[in-house]
């Protein structure tokens, strides 16, 4: 049986599926979080520039689940880069979020223009572990030669990068240099949504395939179900996105069947090598255009 959490590497243990919330406003996050606790999820993430940390920590308490008992993400906004501006952005964060600490505290994007900024955030991010105010510390979005840099310059290796991967966009490369320092690989719009959002690349979204769907048909699963069981397969933590009641409950129902090696080896073929989002490269805060608010 597919073990439910994968071991990061400071031995805390990540549950292997958990509940995204970006686009997820008002009410509905917090509706949506207090769902998936109560239908099993035990990982929720969240991140400043989603603008929805107060409901997210409304939604944990609504749940009725012990604060103990969840693993709760955020993650720290460029513009909040810097020693102190991060210190100062965790204690706004927590506040938000009604809670003491972090199970993971996430640099948002790599910066590679404002790169001792960035550097001195995750320097920030080490000292909350040394004071046990987060309990794992990390990044997102960062390219290899992100990693590398960080890495080089920084005490702490990141226990997980959260990146784009799914069947069109799997970053071969990008997972095994993860595997190599011992990072575990997280998957944001790990079946594929962000092709809803952010134009035709020339890719059929993965829902959408045929391969997929045929797959699904024959182990009586939905085509998301089978996406989301070949990440947990390739031993990945995956955070899919819904406010959907009835979609946050199948997306969990992932745990009693078993693709085939045959079913894995036809998607690794799926692969286009294209984004569905913007390359890390080009994300700045004059692209990605957010005020994040002070309090």
């Amino acid at each position: 049986m597919l073990e439910t959490t994968i071991a990061l590497n400071n031995g805390l243990e990540i549950p292997a599926l958990g509940l995204g919330v970006l686009q997820s406003e008002g009410s509905a996050a917090t509706s949506a979080v207090s769902t998936a606790l109560q239908t099993g999820y035990r990982l929720i993430d969240t991140a400043a520039a989603y603008f929805n940390e107060r409901e997210v920590g409304q939604g944990i308490r609504e749940s009725g689940v012990d604060r103990a008992d969840v693993f709760l993400t955020t993650k720290l906004w460029m513009t909040d880069y810097g020693f102190d501006n991060a210190l100062r952005a965790f204690e706004i964060s927590t506040s938000r979020l009604e809670v003491d600490y972090l199970d993971l505290y996430l640099l948002h994007w790599p910066w590679p223009a404002n790169w001792s900024q960035t550097i001195a955030a995750y320097k920030a991010a080490e000292r909350l572990l040394e004071e046990g105010r987060v309990r794992a510390i990390g990044v997102a979005n960062f390219k290899p030669d992100h990693l590398r840099a960080l890495v080089r310059e920084t005490d702490v290796v990141p226990a997980v990068n959260q990146v784009e991967v799914h069947p069109n966009f799997q970053q071969p490369v990008q997972v095994a240099l993860h595997k190599e320092l011992g990072i575990t690989t997280q998957a944001w719009s790990p079946i594929g949504g962000v092709y809803s959002w952010a134009g035709e690349n020339g890719s059929v979204p993965p829902l959408q395939n045929e391969l997929i769907q045929a797959i699904a048909e024959a182990r009586g699963k939905t085509p998301a179900q089978v996406i989301l069981r070949w990440h947990l397969q390739e031993r990945r933590s995956a955070i899919p996105k819904s406010v959907n009641p009835q979609r946050i409950a199948e997306n969990f129902d992932v745990f009693d069947f078993e693709l085939t090696a045959e079913d894995m080896a036809a998607i690794a073929k799926l692969d286009s090598g294209r984004r569905g989002a913007i390359d890390p490269d080009d994300a700045t805060p004059e692209v990605i255009d957010l005020t994040i608010d002070e309090a």
